[in-house]
């Protein structure tokens, strides 16, 4: 089996750690395949995995790794690497990951404030349902307002 964590006296209780992180990620609403392979992106020692690497660690079909690995890149938490001379696709951890996962919900974010204003243009000002779909917007408008003065507070963060 392919030994992607190290020491080898550390390997087991890393993995364990790891799949602990991975049942915490599921139980958050990540897919938990998505969860798993996320977690060996963040344990492993290597550059680079492929996703033979992971469905090895894993134990797992090359389907439900590739379906994984769809997902991590499609929000921007892993990246393809080139590999020249190599017939299979590397992919690693995003050094941005997080910052590009958090940016990546500016959709989603867009979506709950058209939700919630569609909601309003059909209720009456003095509903409660008016004041709570108000509120849901409001708050969303917030938080997309705030996400790019976050961002750059996180680099400056990063960098000293």
């Amino acid at each position: 089996m392919l030994d992607i964590l190290r020491p080898m006296s550390d390997r087991q209780e890393q993995w364990q750690a790891a799949e602990r992180l991975a049942l915490t990620l599921a139980d958050g609403g990540l897919q938990r395949m998505a969860a798993r392979t996320l977690a060996v992106f963040l344990f492993t020692d290597q550059d680079s995995v492929t996703a033979g690497d992971i469905a090895e660690r894993l134990d797992a079909s090359a389907g439900s790794v590739s379906g994984a690995v769809k997902s991590l890149l499609l929000v921007g938490l892993i990246e393809r690497l080139p590999a020249p001379g190599s017939r299979r696709e590397h992919y690693r951890l995003r050094d941005d990951a997080w910052a590009t996962l958090f940016t990546s919900q500016n959709p989603v974010i867009q979506v709950m404030i058209q939700a919630a204003q569609a909601g309003i243009d059909t209720t009456a000002a003095d509903d409660p349902a008016h004041r709570r779909l108000t509120q849901m917007r409001d708050f969303y408008q917030f938080m997309l307002n705030e996400i790019p003065a976050l961002l750059e507070r996180w680099q400056q963060h990063q960098g000293s």
